[in-house]
């Protein structure tokens, strides 16, 4: 079993009935900003076209308004860009992520503190 020196801190934010929003879809959301494509994005990520579609169908259901607003092909291309909800939601995860990562910064230490060395683990 492999061990990383520090656990890894992920914010899952579950609305019941399925509903998820955790980093991976805050990851393609910041993908697709940076790509304008929901395809590109997913490539970047590793994943399928489809499966990439899906988790954009999945965050545009999740909110009142859509988060990703998508355009399709032709001889310009299609491409993908978010809505300001989109961004709005995408700024309040991290930030919501960011205030844990600080709120837990002691307790993490202390958990540290108790694990066995690296060097002990191999």
């Amino acid at each position: 079993m492999s061990h990383t020196p520090d656990p890894r801190f992920r914010i899952r934010l579950d609305y019941g009935d399925g509903v998820v929003l955790g980093p991976g879809k805050a990851e393609l959301l910041e993908r697709i900003a940076g790509t304008g494509s929901i395809s590109a994005a997913g490539r970047e990520m590793g994943m399928s076209y489809k499966r990439a579609w899906q988790l954009v169908e999945a965050l545009n259901s999740m909110f009142r308004v859509p988060l990703v607003l998508s355009s399709r092909g032709g001889a310009r291309g299609g491409g993908a860009a978010l809505t300001e909800a989109g961004e709005q939601v995408l700024a309040a995860y991290r930030a919501l992520e960011h205030s844990a990562k600080e709120a837990s910064s002691q307790p993490l230490a202390r958990l540290r503190a108790l694990r066995p060395e690296a060097s002990a683990r191999k």
